[in-house]
């Protein structure tokens, strides 16, 4: 079979420019080959190279004491938490294939993020997910939703992960193109930290794993181009086919191998396959890397070289093993009874070369293909939306008249409601780390002894970890504001930890958006990445790695700006660990940090949950977001929860105070479809001159609701006063409502109902 003659045709259809293609012929010195141009189209894609993002992402913090491993050095970073451990994490996207088959696009994205972490040498502990989709009254929709958490669920449970947290959001502007963000988080002593770097010449490379086949083709390609449904037709064989069983071996086989110091360098075939795993770990050490195709395994007939470099099958790994020590590569690969070859060397020549039976297929600098993929500084324009949204004011929304009636409508909103029709699909208990299940403010989970990779000498740790992590991102308000909104994308992650007793350690980002070459969209990708930056640092959680995905859109238009942050942070005893849910009756209520800003014209609606489900209106600037008083708010937090007298915590975010309220009272799980509810007295007549819709559902910033003993209460506020962060007491817990008593109206709802609403809401949806 003849290869293809390289027409402006065909180098469009690789994703291409003119220019893109005149360098490509000025590195090369020569007209490329239909392998190589598939070779450069895959890495100089937008998901490999970050050729349009790549400026922002430097504006990112990435130093601090405690990282070991930083973000762009290698597949994932790794951050100290003592004591000689250390943990690896990242998170990615699997967005594209995941709207053309939501069942293994979602799967093979857990499986790929697994690897990431376990190339670094750390063991995969548990994983979290970020999701949105368009609205659930679509069957479509349905289809889409009930397929990825599927794939999740499937890949997780078989690979035996934890899958411990995440969250989902339904919008109009994912519809067609949901989002399917994978986290995983690894653990290894400081020792263990594996690099993918091709360094030895003359070392063999090893290729080890299943046999390569045609799926998943060209998918970084297919992942850097607008969605349509020619596209995803045309794509399909771009999808991915995952084998959890077979990662699981292959993750055992490679922490076994690296415990031998065997291994010079290591990384996974994940985007653009075999050619990416060859030219970055040449590029990483500075030298030059020689394959023969003809002896990687394939388990289709007839592939060319252009199919085998550039194909996506999972579970492969490429492994760079010290001369002499290759028999332990093959010992250990045939326990496990897992394919091997040898499949190459590395040299000094600085080139990524390719051979097929004896014949030069591709010939190219691996640095120049890795690392010099052409850089833009896109067009940026404010979007012209963005006026009527500054322009919207409260004068027009009548203030509410049925606050209990709409506090249920809140409750039953898919974006709200409880997610356990999505955990309970999950393993979330399996390894037995899990200390906070799915359904509180933040998941945490324990780093034991048998947490960790082996490491020949039969090493145990010395002392439990306490990990707390949260994956995050309100759209909607990046949508309306998106440096203010990326700030408060941050704030509340880091909220959420505080809540748990955390203190942040680090972050890890994906940035979902439109196609960049729109200025608007590069607009909102430039400002929220200002405001991740900035707000990254006010919490001294550095980015430590992450993803950006592009093209997010379909013929209707883009996706909202969804810049999903997920931090990871610390507790330092087990006692520390706090959850959402009141805890015992005649316990007084706490709110720490304002319950309105005054100083807000929107007094916390804009964007709120309140106007989208109950006026239909996406509108409005959110909330301000000032980092300064929120920093104050979560050490005041953390220093009221080590001081012991701290009973639950809950963040206020969608919905506002009376959502996390109803929270509070409903969301405590003691065993299967079994809660304990507790009700809630509440008064705030205190607080005065303020719309009642504002009061309950507006969705100020910096705020946390508390309970504690009644007997503290005074002592809590003096200590909050000293600390500089307003409180107040709102009430008391007990009974079996939630009463809600204010100047402007009152709220009574039984528990039983709110809970039956919010509970069961996305499964009447998916009925």
């Amino acid at each position: 079979m003849s290869d293809p003659a390289i027409t402006p045709a065909l180098i469009k259809q690789h994703g291409l420019t003119p220019e893109e293609y005149e360098r490509i012929q000025g590195i090369l010195g020569r007209e490329p080959n239909y392998t190589e141009l598939g070779i450069f189209s895959v890495m100089w894609s937008e998901h490999c190279s970050y050729k349009n993002s790549r400026p922002l992402l430097k504006t990112f913090p990435t130093k601090s004491p405690k990282i070991l491993v930083g973000a762009g050095e290698e597949n994932a970073g790794i951050i100290d938490i003592g004591d000689g451990l250390a943990i690896a994490f990242k998170i990615e996207s699997h967005n594209h294939p995941s709207a053309v088959e939501p069942f293994q696009g979602a799967a093979t994205g857990v499986g790929g993020i697994i690897r990431d972490i376990f190339t670094m040498g750390a063991r995969p502990v548990c994983s979290i997910d970020s999701l949105r989709f368009g609205e659930l009254t679509s069957p479509e929709v349905r289809r889409l939703f009930s397929g990825v958490v599927a794939g999740i669920a499937h890949y997780g449970n078989c690979f035996g992960i934890p899958t411990v947290a995440g969250e989902v959001y339904f919008d109009k502007s994912y519809e067609g193109n949901p989002l399917v963000n994978a986290f995983c988080l690894g653990v290894l002593r400081h020792e263990q930290i594996a690099r993918g770097a091709a360094k030895g010449i003359g070392n063999p490379v090893f290729y080890v794993g299943p046999a390569t086949g045609r799926d998943g083709l060209a998918g970084a390609a297919f992942a850097s181009q607008d969605l349509t449904e020619e596209s995803a037709e045309q794509q399909r064989g771009a999808v991915q086919v995952g084998d959890p069983f077979m990662e699981k071996l292959v993750m055992e086989a490679c922490l076994e191998l690296l415990a031998t110091d065997a291994v010079a360098g290591i990384q996974d075939m994940g985007a653009a396959g075999l050619t990416c795993s060859t030219c970055e770990t040449a590029a990483r050490a500075g030298t030059g890397i020689e394959i023969d195709l003809a002896k990687v395994p394939q388990r289709a007939p007839n592939m060319t070289p252009y199919e085998i470099m550039l194909s996506e099958s999972q579970e492969r790994m490429l492994i760079i093993v010290h001369k002499g020590r290759e028999a332990e590569v093959k010992r250990i690969f045939d326990k496990w009874d897992l394919p091997w070859a040898e499949v190459g060397t590395v040299t000094d020549t600085g080139r990524m070369m390719v051979k097929n039976r004896g014949e030069l297929v591709a010939d190219i600098p691996a640095k120049k293909l890795a690392d010099e993929a052409p850089i833009y500084q896109r067009e940026a324009r404010e979007p012209e939306y963005l006026k009527a949204v500054r322009a919207f004011t409260l004068a027009g929304v009548a203030d509410t008249q049925d606050a209990a009636g709409n506090l249920k409508t809140l409750l039953g909103w898919p974006t709200i409601a409880s997610k356990n029709w999505v955990y309970r699909q999950y393993d979330h208990m399996v390894r037995d780390g899990s200390v906070v299940c799915p359904g509180s403010d933040a998941a945490v989970i324990r780093i034991k002894a048998d947490s960790l990779p082996q490491d020949g000498e039969g090493k145990s740790a010395t002392v439990d970890k306490y990990i707390a992590m949260k994956v995050d991102c309100n759209a909607v308000y990046v949508y309306l504001d998106p440096y203010e909104g990326a700030k408060t994308v941050v704030a509340e992650a880091a909220r959420n930890l505080a809540c748990s007793g955390a203190t942040p350690l680090g972050s890890t980002d994906n940035l979902n958006y439109g196609n960049p070459h729109n200025p608007e969209i590069f607009w909102q990708l430039r400002e929220s990445v200002r405001g991740l930056a900035e707000a990254c640092r006010a919490f001294n959680a550095p980015v430590t790695g992450g993803n950006v995905s592009l093209y997010n859109q379909n013929p209707n238009g883009p996706i909202d700006p969804t810049p999903t942050v997920a931090m990871v942070g610390l507790i330092d005893k087990l006692e520390h660990v706090t959850t959402q849910w009141f805890k015992d009756e005649g316990d007084a209520i706490l709110l720490l940090g304002d319950v309105v800003d005054r100083n807000d014209p929107m007094l916390g609606l804009g964007g709120s949950a309140y106007l989208q489900r109950v006026h239909a209106l996406k509108t409005g600037t959110p909330p301000r977001c000032d980092l300064d008083r929120e920093k104050e708010l979560h050490l005041a937090l953390r220093s009221l929860i080590y001081s012991g007298v701290v009973k639950s915590a809950h963040d206020c975010s969608d919905g506002g105070l009376a959502v996390a309220l109803a929270e509070c009272c409903i969301s405590q799980q003691i065993a299967r479809e079994t809660p304990r509810l507790l009700g809630a007295e509440i008064d705030l007549s205190a607080f005065t001159g303020v719309r009642l819709d504002a009061l309950l559902f507006g969705e100020t910033q910096s705020r946390v609701v508390i309970s504690v003993s009644a007997v503290q209460a005074a002592k809590v506020l003096a200590q909050a006063k000293i600390l500089g962060v307003p409180a107040a007491v709102l009430g008391k817990t007990g009974g079996t409502a939630l009463n809600i008593k204010a100047n402007e109206g009152t709220l009574s709802c039984d528990l039983r109902e709110l809970h039956d609403l919010w509970w069961n809401a996305i499964a009447r949806a998916m009925a």
